[in-house]
């Protein structure tokens, strides 16, 4: 999670899209240019662990955009396949 994270902040749309799971990786990813990411609180983790096969993350990312701050809150959902975690989906928060 702190990964993709840290790859939205650097702009480094390959990671994002190699860190996505096959059956839901969209065919490509624009980041928006004027978009700056101003931090991320983990809330919950469930499993994940070095002996798990899946496991999930509730996070805030706040960013700013065209002025505005504004906040992503999303439990996202992960696999493990082949030694790597990947991004499977996520479900919006309030």
């Amino acid at each position: 999670m702190r990964a993709r994270y840290s790859a939205y902040v650097e702009g480094e749309d390959q990671f994002l899209l190699d860190s996505w799971h096959p059956l839901t990786s969209p065919s490509g990813l624009e980041i928006v240019k004027d978009q700056r990411w101003l931090g991320l609180k983990i809330l919950a983790v469930h499993q994940g662990g070095s002996a798990d096969a899946t496991g999930w993350v509730e996070f805030i990312a706040k960013f700013k955009v065209s002025g505005k701050v504004e906040k992503l809150h999303e439990v996202s959902e992960f696999v493990r396949e082949k030694g790597q975690w990947l991004y499977l989906t996520g479900t919006l928060k309030n």
